[in-house]
């Protein structure tokens, strides 16, 4: 069965100078900082620390976890009869901490050598010493969380006790940086079996976490947002045909009344034309046929059907008229024009109500925020509502909601989403069509609830709960 690698050393006890063993002190305590895990300090405490003192065997022990490092050894057994056996001889002297004396008055409390012998271990642990241990044991611990234990056939000193109380203070402040987390050293929080649970920094931390959890904080929601006209006018197409030409271009001020588009006139003029010539040959031919009727009672009968079809043609020839008039849009307001590129338009035919441009009224903006399905809170009218334009996000705009769509509608990128209107609380410089990010306001919730909204709603639609 093997225990552990026996170390043996050519040097007596206090042969070297004390330059050498300060050099020694030094060299581990820098491997000590620069060790990459908890393993690795454990094999630099068992192994190395033979260039301090002369041992035959080392272990590390710990509270919370029995035997981590043995001398020699890679891995470690653990239903081996020597860790058995050594995990209830450390747990029987750990009970006993109370009893051990600190060693030296200076450096950082709770480092504490005790030699030991068999004579100070019950019975049962004490008659099998001697199968693995030479006479002579120290125990090295640190307040309850662990401890090393060197063994060999020689009494141990004093200066050497002194020597190895140094080292193990620099090993476990290394061995705690390594283990804890970040945030626990920076707070200062060590486990100690000495304080009650209630008056630890850590129950402390986390009860001022839970309190923070609980804080009330407004239940916020982003969505892409964009100033837009409060109430544009909208220009359709008066008639069927096609645009000739346009008068104004994108983002112009324009006055009431200033043409805007014209619709190619050509056909209309010359069946107007057409429809007035006719109505002319209808009226020569009425005043003809009145003048028969004086004499012939057959064209008098004809005057009836002849007054018709002129009133017919005067009809055809206002409406024609009324046409080529609605041919030349004009501006019905003063506004700014809102529409693309005017090139597209011309020479394509429309229909009658089709869609052309928008005129809107100068400071007459509001904003508008397309809500995704995922983030539709409940938004009461009245709620605060902010815009970051991509221009100014520094400079929020501040409205308040008027009104959320209860229908989602497509958008053109293929998501659905919910449309809101917010009036601005005041004026604003900013042109009508910026884009940015709208940041909508509802009830007050728990701080918890407002992080963990998103996570529990993706769970529960995975998971179906």
């Amino acid at each position: 069965m093997t225990t552990g690698l026996e170390i043996n050393s050519l040097s007596e006890p206090g042969a070297s100078a004390s330059a050498s063993f300060l050099d020694v002190l030094w060299e581990l305590g820098r491997r000590a900082r620069e060790a990459g895990s908890d393993r690795e300090l454990g094999f630099l405490l068992v192994n190395d620390s033979h260039d301090l003192v002369r041992y035959r065997q080392a272990a590390l022990w710990l509270a919370d976890g029995g035997v981590h490092t043995l001398s020699g050894v890679v891995q470690i057994e653990a239903n081996a009869p020597y860790v058995q056996w050594l995990s209830s001889v450390c747990r029987h002297l750990a009970s006993q901490q109370s009893q051990i004396t600190e060693v030296g008055g200076t450096g950082v409390p709770g480092v504490i050598a005790r030699p030991v012998t068999s004579a100070d271990l019950p019975d049962e642990l004490a008659a099998d010493w001697a199968s693995w241990w030479p006479e002579h044991a120290l125990w090295l611990g640190r307040d309850g969380q662990g401890a090393c234990i060197l063994v060999r056939d020689e009494p141990w000193a004093d200066a050497e006790l002194q020597l190895l109380v140094e080292w193990s203070k620099v090993w476990w402040h290394a061995f705690d940086a390594r283990r804890q987390p970040r945030l626990r050293s920076w707070l200062g929080w060590r486990p100690s079996g000495k304080r009650a649970w209630w008056k630890r920094p850590g129950w402390l931390l986390t009860l001022v976490v839970l309190a923070a959890l609980c804080c009330p904080v407004r239940l916020t929601v982003l969505a892409p947002g964009e100033l837009v006209p409060a109430h544009p006018v909208v220009i359709r197409a008066p008639l069927d045909g096609v645009i000739d030409v346009f008068h104004v271009q994108p983002n112009q001020t324009v006055k009431k009344d200033q043409p805007l588009f014209g619709f190619d006139e050509a056909l209309i003029q010359s069946r107007l034309q057409v429809a007035q010539q006719a109505l002319a040959t209808l009226r020569t031919d009425y005043r003809q046929t009145s003048q028969m009727a004086l004499s012939d009672v057959k064209a008098k009968a004809q005057l009836a059907s002849m007054m018709g079809k002129a009133d017919e043609k005067r009809a055809e020839v206002d409406f024609l008229s009324g046409q080529l008039q609605r041919a030349r849009v004009l501006a019905p307001q003063a506004g700014v024009v809102l529409m693309d590129d005017p090139a597209e338009w011309i020479g394509r035919p429309v229909s009658v109500g089709e869609r052309i441009m928008r005129l809107a009224v100068l400071d007459d903006t509001e904003v508008e925020i397309w809500l995704p399905l995922a983030d539709a809170i409940e938004l009461a009218p009245g709620a605060p509502v902010s815009l970051y334009l991509n221009a100014s996000p520094m400079a929020p705009i501040t409205a308040r909601l008027r009104y959320l769509a209860h229908d989602a509608v497509q958008r053109p990128d293929g998501h659905y989403a919910y449309r809101a209107r917010a009036t601005l609380d005041q004026k604003t410089a900013h042109r009508v069509g910026l884009k940015g990010t709208g940041k909508l306001e509802g009830d007050w919730v728990p701080l918890g609830y407002w992080m963990m909204r998103r996570p529990l709603a993706t769970a529960r639609a995975y998971l179906g709960l």
